[in-house]
This record gives C-alpha cells, structure tokens and sequence, in this order.
C-alpha cells in the first residue's frame, strides 16, 4: 500500500478528560520514545501552557471543542446571557460554579 504509514509504538488519543492522563510520564514516554504518537484535546490545566509542549516529539494539540455544536452554541450563549443578566439583578444563577 501507498501512502499508509504503520507505527511499531503505541498510540495515545485522549478527548475525554485532562486527569485520564499523567501528562509528565506522557511528555516522558515521547521523548523517550517508548510511546509513538498522541493527541490531546483535553488537559490536566486548561489552558495548557503552550511553552510545556513545545519540544515534545510527535504530539497533536487541539482546543477542547467537543461540545460546540450547531445546537448547543446558541444555547451556550443564551445561558451565559441569563447568567450575567440574574448575576446584576442579584438573582441565582443558573449554572453556578463553586
């Protein structure tokens, strides 16, 4: 086959959540190489300090997005707009955050 390319080493996704990984011994089994590739769309910190990633062999970043949808956009907004607006008039907010 053409254009295909296989990997001996291991192959690391993770969209589900920052915490399911040890981003240290992941950043350690790269450069090691005892792991081939990863993707991250989620982190142990979000926003991820781009400057931790920089010399790290073989990895692909990406926002975490996965939520943002034609239809959950528009209601994203909508509950940050009625947020704000209970917030200024002194009322309980929908979606409080601890």
């Amino acid at each position: 086959m053409t254009g295909v390319q296989t990997c001996a080493l291991p192959i690391l996704v993770n969209v589900a959540r920052g915490s399911v990984v040890d981003e240290d011994a992941l950043i350690a089994a790269l450069k090691d190489k005892r792991l081939g590739r990863a993707a991250l769309d989620v982190f142990w910190q979000e926003p991820t300090p781009a400057a931790r990633w920089t010399d790290v062999p073989n990895i692909v970043l990406s926002p975490h997005s996965a939520g943002g949808t034609l239809e959950s956009i528009p209601k994203m907004i909508g509950q940050a707009q009625e947020n704000l607006r209970r917030h200024f008039a002194g009322e309980p907010l929908l979606s409080p955050v601890p």
